[in-house]
């Protein structure tokens, strides 16, 4: 887990530094919990040669890369406390072996020219003031005291210091952070994969200098850039939600970080239940979520805004992407160009990744053999410990997604996957390529999509099916620039399996109970791994959008999706002739509908107990059809699959959360553009939660997708081109031959059905009793939001075979999980002796009385 924290103070010290780091008994410079310099560890910090520990069974709080267990979120990965010590060796510098980074300018490098860049001496960072101290000053008057007043993330490395601290937290690889600095008090700092030159950096520096910060989300790759610019900081969300921030008052002015459990440790924030329940009863309606987080005072910058902090005290959210209007006509978009413009974003992104500094472990590097097994040569024992393969690799499922950014990466020249000597390509020239083979089904399909999203014009034909994907997968795999590996999974690594290994979480999330099922793929993965999440919801049309063609009179383009929603009901006769009236009913419905009755309609759905009757109500089999689902989506807003197992009086707050939301915020955005944006966010927040629960050590999953001028682009696309049965297998076609990539096997691009639904109540199965045991006591029943034996009684009768709905379920398992995991931890994010005395969440999960808050008094 990786992230970043400051905060800007109303006030500053009298000269803006923090309390000087104590000499230790050698003379060294110590610092309280914090780094230790190279041979010597400090508590609860980093250690200067140790290594990282192995799997801890730690319950609190982030473990940095030589964190403590007590402070902050432990993750498959990081050491705990206790868990067991690793036996890693530091690479150049002291540094730690996360990760193999060689040459000039690296970490403890003495020549390294910028004094104030991430990786010089942990105790000494450059600010306006010369060189400060490793602790930050806390606006509150307090740091004068030479026993308090020091305050700082555990494991943490400063960019720079006071008045307006700057942290970088977790296992962050040199090229991950850059900092650019033009003259005294103005500096810029990139967080994550980013292809601009330190020129252009120079240059968006500039732009943020004079209030366009847009600037800063317009490079290639998935980052997070931080401006200072004097005492006004900006910091910018991505158009997805893929890297969020967050916000919380504090001390007199503003803390932010990319993480909301540090900032909730900070103002020892306690649990937001009504936001839970909103979470559970409509994922994906913002009017329910707003800016809320679990943590109650914790707020998020939405996609697409930024956060600017003024002089600590004013606090701004703006915008930087512009809106169409509605009442001028755009001018019409050429729809090549918009497919052009799609396929240089991609390849742009894919690029980004390979052109960056390849990374590996010691161990690949290291002649010897560590630890010899016999029957297991070097690489089944690298895979038996967890370790990824050096270099590059990606997902390749036999879906359209995966395959293409296979072939791109594979494609461009002069950019290997793998790093020169290492793995079975010792010639660095072929990129990996993973597909996972579930062995438990015996059809459907099996892809690398963590969530198992259904297409809405999906398809019964065999072209989808399982062996078919293979297939196709295998005939991909046959370019000579990518090595194919299959992995197999059995019943270990299905849904619901071992859940009691899985991490915590900065926020809950349906991935953690397939966690298991992903690592177990991922771990036969590269150290830089692409995946292809997010395809669907950024190039895809929402069923929404047939609204919108309404609303601009363009009905002549609902004939191709009715068609294909009319083919996919295959033999159902007379229920094929009803669809297309069905559908434009609905589609009229909508477009006919204001925002304001939209959302107030679904709050009164969810009052009046017909979604909470649904709850054991008869399923179909294999789920609801494209059709049902593309009817059900063309609302404003709609209740969530978990919702039917919700109280009432869950319910009846979601329900007044979106009667405030109808009354306060009424949307001037069509209907079709709103749940698309609002559909992509979850979708993106879900991926984080994903990618935080199946972390692995040394990997990191990359989708090109959700990063920003990928998402634009696809924003462009013109409607009537989304709308179009197979438009993202054809826009994908189309990146690929722009790209020099023109012979496709047969069948690529086919809608497929999934076989996730299959895969859940096989897991649901073997699970029962894991399953029982956990909501025996449960910690949603104590905060009023299930009722125990309803929930019991729904996984009984799941596991004996009975048609009822899955997606629900997994939706209460994770967040029950994710509460038991916060609640079980010990320890905050923060050390120090100015550090919060007690963690995030200390009163546990009893709600308190809030309905008589909300609800309007009554007359006499």
């Amino acid at each position: 887990m990786r992230w970043l924290v400051g905060w800007s103070g109303a006030a500053a010290g009298s000269n803006g530094r923090g309390r000087a780091p104590r000499p230790g008994a050698n003379g060294a410079r110590t610092a309280p919990d914090g780094y230790g310099p190279a041979g010597t560890s400090v508590p609860n910090g980093y250690d200067g040669y140790g290594g990282y520990g192995g799997r801890g069974e730690e319950t609190g709080g982030y473990g940095t890369h030589g964190g403590s267990a007590r402070g902050g979120y432990g993750t498959r990965g990081s050491h705990g406390d206790p868990g067991r010590t690793g036996a890693g060796v530091a690479g150049p510098g002291g540094h730690d072996s996360h990760s193999h980074y060689t040459g000039p300018g690296g970490p403890g490098d003495p020549t390294r020219p910028h004094p104030g860049g991430p990786y010089a001496d942990p105790y000494d960072s450059y600010g306006p003031y010369g060189h400060a101290a490793h602790t930050a000053h806390v606006p509150d008057g307090s740091s004068g005291s030479s026993a308090g007043g020091s305050l700082q993330p555990v494991g943490a490395q400063v960019l720079w210091s006071d008045p307006d601290p700057l942290w970088a937290v977790g296992d962050w690889r040199p090229d991950e952070i850059r900092v650019i600095e033009a003259e005294s008090g103005y500096r810029l700092a990139v967080f994550g994969c980013c292809g601009a030159t330190d020129e252009e950096l120079r240059v968006g520096l500039v732009a943020a200098r004079g209030g366009a910060f847009r600037h800063l989300t317009a490079w290639p790759g998935s980052y997070t850039a931080v401006a200072c610019i004097g005492r006004r900081i900006t910091i910018a969300a991505d158009l997805a939600g893929a890297r969020p921030v967050f916000h919380a008052p504090w001390a007199g002015g503003t803390a932010y970080a990319t993480a909301a459990l540090p900032l909730a440790d900070l103002i020892e924030a306690q649990l937001d239940v009504g936001h839970l329940a909103a979470l559970l009863a409509c994922p994906d309606s913002p009017e329910a979520l707003g800016d809320g987080t679990p943590y109650l005072g914790v707020r998020r910058v939405p996609p697409g805004h930024a956060l600017i902090v003024r002089d600590g005290g004013s606090r701004e959210i703006a915008g930087y992407e512009s809106s169409a209007s509605l009442v001028v006509g755009a001018p019409p978009v050429d729809p090549d160009a918009a497919v052009a413009g799609v396929r240089d974003a991609l390849v742009e992104a894919v690029r980004a990744r390979m052109t960056a500094p390849r990374h590996a472990a010691e161990h690949d590097f290291d002649v010897r053999d560590p630890g010899p097994v016999p029957g297991m040569g070097p690489a089944d024992r690298r895979a038996a410990r967890g370790g990824p393969a050096p270099g590059i690799g990606a997902d390749l499922s036999g879906g359209p997604a995966s395959g293409t950014l296979a072939l791109l990466a594979a494609g461009l020249p002069g950019m290997p996957g793998t790093v020169f000597g290492t793995g079975a390509a010792g010639a660095g020239e072929r990129l990996m390529a993973v597909t996972y083979n579930d062995l438990t089904l015996s059809g459907g399909s099996s892809t690398g999509d963590p969530a198992g999203s259904k297409d809405p014009a999906g398809s019964r034909d065999p072209a989808g099916s399982k062996d078919a994907e293979l297939e196709r997968a295998r005939a991909i795999a046959e370019n000579p620039r990518l090595r194919h590996v299959v992995v197999t999974g059995d019943e270990e690594t299905l849904p619901y399996a071992d859940l009691a290994s899985s991490p915590l979480t900065d926020e809950p999330g349906p991935s953690l109970v397939t966690a298991e099922r992903h690592r177990h793929r991922l771990a036969a993965g590269s150290s830089d791994h692409f995946v292809g999440l997010g395809a669907r919801e950024v190039l895809d049309a929402h069923p929404a959008r047939l609204a919108d063609l309404l609303l601009d009179r363009r009905r002549r383009h609902l004939v191709r999706p009715v068609a294909a929603l009319v083919r996919s009901e295959g033999q159902a006769a007379g229920r094929s002739l009803l669809v297309p009236v069905t559908i434009y009913r609905a589609a009229r419905r909508l477009a006919r509908t204001s925002y304001r009755d939209g959302v107030e309609e679904t709050a009164a759905q969810l009052r009046d107990g017909t979604v909470a009757a649904s709850a054991f109500a008869a399923y179909r089999e294999g789920g609801e059809s494209a059709v049902d689902a593309s009817v059900a989506a063309l609302t404003w807003c709609r209740p969530g699959p978990a919702a039917r197992w919700l109280t009432g009086e869950a319910l009846a707050e979601v329900s007044l959360r979106l009667d405030a939301a109808a009354q306060a915020r009424p949307s001037v955005e069509r209907p079709g553009e709103r749940r698309a944006r609002a559909a992509l966010a979850r979708r993106a927040a879900d991926h984080r939660v994903f990618e935080q629960a199946v972390e692995i050590r040394n990997q990191r999953l990359h989708a090109p997708f959700l990063d920003n001028q990928v998402v634009r682009a696809s924003r462009a696309l013109p409607e009537a081109l989304r709308v179009r049965p197979g438009a993202r297998a054809s826009v994908l076609r189309a990146a690929l031959a722009g790209a020099g990539v023109h012979e496709l096997p047969a069948g690529w691009g086919a809608p497929s059905r999934t076989a996730h639904e299959a895969s859940l109540r096989a897991g649901i199965r073997l699970a029962a009793d894991q399953l029982m045991q956990l909501f025996q006591a449960p910690l949603l029943a104590d905060a009023g939001l299930v009722e125990a034996r309803v929930v019991r009684q729904a996984i009984q009768r799941i596991a004996k075979g009975e048609p009822l709905p899955l997606d629900g379920l997994a939706d209460l398992v994770s967040m029950e999980l994710w509460l038991g995991r916060l609640l079980a931890r010990r320890g905050t994010c923060w050390t120090g002796s100015a550090a919060p005395r007690r963690r995030a969440a200390a009163a546990g999960v009893t709600p308190a009385p809030r309905y008589e808050r909300t609800l309007p008094p009554t007359s006499g």
